[in-house]
């Protein structure tokens, strides 16, 4: 892809994977990272995402998770260009297609293929414009490019590739074991073209001597003519936003304990349920990068235990996540639990964007953008809301109440939903306010009037430092733990960590040279 200005092509590295989660997305945020800090104009893109953690930009746009961190390593404000195409699965054969930040439909397989040369022009055109200008461009690919099944279709890893004139990086994740084998098997299906992309190897999330693995390597270099790159250590205690809910579904992220493991002394417990089509689960990440939190995932009304905090989180399907609560048991445990923490005036249930949708009377699907039909809910909110064609997606800031936090306090983040909540009835106080006034959430009071049944639209809302601190604060006083000071939810320091081990991992001057830097 020429720069529009020079004439010349804009330099472009692409980092592939041989599965997905093999960490392609962080070693392109640490890359960005690297290349930013040197002063170069760069920028982050993957043509097609599959995710359901998802970011509003601020002209209102919706894009991968993923990107928006990137963006940041960058410096940049994120841009739905950097992810001109957003697949939200809401089943096992159907997604929501969003193009350049915003959705054009719910598609079944056999339709998204059909509509796949548009969507390969948006994308065409979203690098174009997004290249243009810059130092380098540094492009993630999805899964992995040798599933044969899916080439003839593919949009996002080595056709991308090619347009941009892009290098490949390839990974793999040693972790799992098989990490020689993937990468070997990888090559071997790719054709000789694709082959020739691809410049090297990396191994990611190592633990222990790397200098063990050389023979190995050294063999798999003499039969694909490929060098490594380099080999990247598991890094500990990673706090950043994950791409998907692949890793929290294994049980695979850092700071999340699975169940009903023993409690820290002097921790606050946070149960977080863990619906099948949880989305937007990095809405706890504020929360588990607190050192006074033990957050964990409860799958069996038998784990939820007695937590001072219980989250309901987002979710793509909040009919079948509603009928899982059901078929589980969860709905009484989570209801029980509420009204435990109404009469005896401590602990709170909060429900976020779909999580909120659980908490009301009723949820109905008349346009069947998700399961279609109608649920009745936790009844633990007098709220009904009804899924409507209009998405709402949006920067919001606004104002928490006394009744969440002992004293009105600012509150930001950001709204992506078809639903539309209305409260009926008495029982739902409004608990949040936006700029304007209008409600961004409502909650249950106890007779003290604080808050112990509460939902938001507001994505985000546990990343503002001084809500999450005196929540947190007051959650802790009324468990009878001692204070704890909080800590400050800032990306910057994490993704430098991130980028400093790459850099101490991966050969640099190589990677500059393939981008001709």
């Amino acid at each position: 892809m020429t720069d529009a200005r020079s004439g010349r092509r804009v330099p472009a590295l692409m980092v592939q994977g041989t599965c997905s989660d093999a960490g392609k997305s962080l070693i392109t945020a640490a890359i960005c990272r690297l290349l930013s800090r040197r002063g170069l104009r760069v920028a982050p893109f993957k043509a097609q995402n599959m995710a359901l953690n998802s970011f509003v930009t601020l002209r209102g746009e919706e894009m991968g998770r993923a990107q928006a961190l990137q963006a940041a390593a960058c410096g940049l404000e994120p841009d739905a260009r950097m992810n001109p195409v957003l697949l939200k699965p809401t089943s096992d054969q159907g997604s929501q297609v969003i193009v350049l930040g915003r959705p054009v439909g719910m598609m079944r397989v056999r339709e998204y293929l059909a509509y796949k040369p548009l969507a390969w022009k948006a994308v065409r055109r979203a690098y174009a414009e997004l290249a243009d200008g810059r130092d380098a461009m540094v492009l993630e690919g999805a899964g992995s490019p040798a599933e044969i099944n899916l080439r003839p279709h593919d949009i996002v890893n080595m056709r991308m590739a090619a347009h941009a004139g892009a290098a490949v990086l390839l990974v793999a994740d040693i972790d799992r074991g098989g990490a020689f084998a993937s990468l070997a098997g990888t090559m071997s299906l790719l054709g000789r073209a694709d082959r020739a992309r691809v410049a090297g190897f990396a191994l990611n999330r190592f633990r222990g001597d790397a200098g063990l693995l050389a023979p190995a390597m050294e063999a798999l270099s003499r039969r694909t003519r490929r060098p490594f790159f380099g080999v990247i250590p598991m890094i500990p205690d990673l706090r950043l936003p994950e791409e998907d809910s692949v890793s929290f579904k294994l049980g695979r992220t850092p700071g999340i304990a699975e169940g009903t493991a023993a409690r820290p002394v002097g921790m606050l417990d946070v149960a977080l349920i863990d619906l099948p089509h949880i989305s937007n689960g990095t809405d706890c990440d504020a929360l588990r990068a607190e050192p006074g939190v033990r957050l964990r995932a409860v799958r069996r009304p038998e784990e939820l235990g007695a937590p001072e905090l219980v989250i309901l989180p987002g979710s793509r399907n909040s009919i079948e996540d509603m009928r899982f609560l059901r078929a589980s048991g969860l709905d009484a445990a989570v209801r029980a639990h509420a009204r435990a923490c109404l009469e005896r005036g401590r602990g709170a249930v909060v429900g976020i964007c779909g999580g909120l949708q659980l908490l009301g009377g009723r949820i109905d699907d008349p346009l069947a953008l998700e399961a279609g039909g109608s649920v009745g809910g936790l009844g633990l909110l007098p709220l009904v809301t009804e899924l409507v064609a209009a998405k709402t997606l949006r920067r919001a800031e606004g104002t928490a109440l006394a009744p969440l936090c002992g004293a009105p306090l600012p509150v930001t983040g950001y709204e992506i939903h078809h639903g539309r909540s209305l409260s009926r009835g008495d029982g739902a106080d409004v608990i949040m306010r936006d700029a304007a006034g209008g409600a961004l959430g409502w909650g249950r009071l106890d007779a003290a009037g604080s808050a112990r049944v509460w939902g938001s639209y507001l994505h985000g809302v546990f990343d503002s430092d001084a809500f999450r601190h005196a929540l947190l604060g007051r959650l802790r006083r009324e468990a009878g733990l001692p204070a704890m000071d909080g800590s400050a939810w800032d990306l910057g320091p994490e993704l430098d960590r991130v980028a400093d081990v790459v850099a101490a991992s991966l050969d640099m001057r190589a990677v500059d040279a393939l981008l001709g830097l």
